[in-house]
């Protein structure tokens, strides 16, 4: 977790250079607007610069800060290193338990086409909306069964 942590860290710092690099390259590719006084108004002049990228560059600089400070803060609560820390681990030490998954499953598939089916309906016909929800409780529940009947029933 340490690595994690100053990887982030790292991020966090590039980001912020790039984010005061955009805006000053911003702020010299338009000076020839804003020299000359850019747009007027009232006494004040506007700059005419594009603030949604350095805006948003500046929340993905914030939102690394916020992760290396988390990953941080739970480093230093559970003491332990991380498999990928510790230079004598082998590679079972990092192989989780991560469930059982049916590999020939189609209901995974299913449940994909109604989520598009549902978001589809928000996004161009209310009436599909309700289609989409009724396939996908389908495929949630033929998911969670799928190991009571047919050929993979125990």
């Amino acid at each position: 977790m340490r690595t994690n942590t100053r990887m982030w860290w790292l991020l966090s710092g590039f980001f912020l250079l790039t984010t005061i690099l955009y805006t000053v390259w911003n702020l010299i590719a338009h000076w020839d607007t804003n020299a000359t006084g850019g747009q007027q108004l009232g006494t004040t002049i506007a700059l005419s610069v594009e603030w949604v990228g350095s805006t948003a560059l500046l929340f993905v600089t914030l939102m690394s800060v916020f992760i290396a400070f988390y990953i941080g803060r739970v480093h230093k609560a559970q003491g332990g290193e991380l498999p990928e820390d510790t230079l004598t681990a082998d590679i079972d030490d990092g192989d989780p338990e991560l469930g059982e998954f049916s590999p020939w499953s189609w209901w995974p598939i299913v449940l994909a086409g109604a989520a598009g089916i549902a978001i589809l309906g928000l996004a161009v016909g209310v009436w599909m909306f309700p289609i989409g929800i009724a396939i996908f409780v389908v495929a949630i529940v033929g998911w969670v069964y799928e190991y009571y009947r047919g050929y993979f029933a125990r």
